[in-house]
């Protein structure tokens, strides 16, 4: 609460109290003033401690309990009697107490400011540390969104062409499926003529063993002339296809036989 020469109300300095004075309050000479409570719980201990400024208040008139706002009669005999200094005295020693009160709470105030001033800079520093952090924190997820942005295309372009050659396969597929069943369907009339079309077995077990009578086992193979031809003609011929068309004597069975002699 704030004070200054113009407000007639005075702070108790109880320094967890600092509540506005009325009716009565206790004085001390040290010129601290306060609340009616705090006064008489803190005073009646001998001795007696200022519980602002810790001084000794060991004097009959150290402390003094008075009423703010006294009364029209109090007033115009509390002083009356008294000598113009002593009155001018007294009332430089009021207004000097005033003035050190209006002081006293100046300073807190400024102090009041002053711790002020410092927890708002301390709570700025945090702030900006806080937003610094904030901005790192963003960025660093800025960029990660782009870099999935980045894996979130390449994988849609990946689909595509997944997407693109299955739809060839299965244009492929249905195509080979289509000439598939056309030849199927070819082969079944085919294989349903030849049925229709097909020879009796006697006839064809006897066609078929005239053709092999009618083929040769084996052809004969000719050998390139030359000076030897004669006697290589029929070398690739087998021994027995060989006797079939000629019959040729060794020199040992012609010395055996015996000989005819022509008459």
């Amino acid at each position: 609460m704030a004070m200054s020469l113009g407000d007639d109300t005075l702070l108790c300095n109880f320094p967890k109290c600092r509540a506005k004075l009325s009716g009565f309050a206790w004085v001390t000479a040290c010129s601290h003033v306060f609340c009616d409570q705090h006064g008489s719980s803190e005073f009646t201990r001998s001795p007696a401690i200022c519980p602002a400024c810790s001084s000794a208040l060991s004097g009959k008139l150290d402390i003094v309990r008075t009423e703010l706002s006294p009364s029209e009669e109090y007033k115009a005999m509390v002083l009356a009697g008294l000598r113009p200094d002593i009155v001018l005295d007294i009332s430089s020693r009021a207004l000097a107490f005033w003035s050190y009160q209006v002081h006293q709470e100046r300073m807190y105030q400024e102090y009041s400011i002053s711790r002020a001033d410092a927890q708002l800079k301390q709570m700025e520093k945090i702030l900006t540390q806080q937003n610094q952090t904030r901005e790192l924190e963003l960025n660093a997820m800025r960029g990660e969104i782009t870099s999935l942005k980045k894996v979130m295309e390449e994988y849609k372009r990946k689909y595509s062409e997944v997407s693109e050659r299955l739809m060839e396969r299965n244009r492929q597929y249905q195509k080979l499926q289509g000439l598939y069943d056309s030849l199927r369907l070819r082969n079944i009339v085919v294989g349903v003529g030849d049925r229709d079309m097909a020879p009796q077995p006697g006839h064809q077990d006897f066609n078929t063993a005239m053709a092999r009578q009618a083929t040769p086992q084996r052809s004969p193979q000719f050998l390139p002339l030359g000076p030897n031809a004669d006697s290589r003609f029929f070398s690739c011929l087998e021994a027995d296809g060989a006797k079939t068309f000629f019959q040729f004597s060794s020199p040992a069975r012609e010395k055996g036989r015996p000989s005819i002699v022509k008459h």
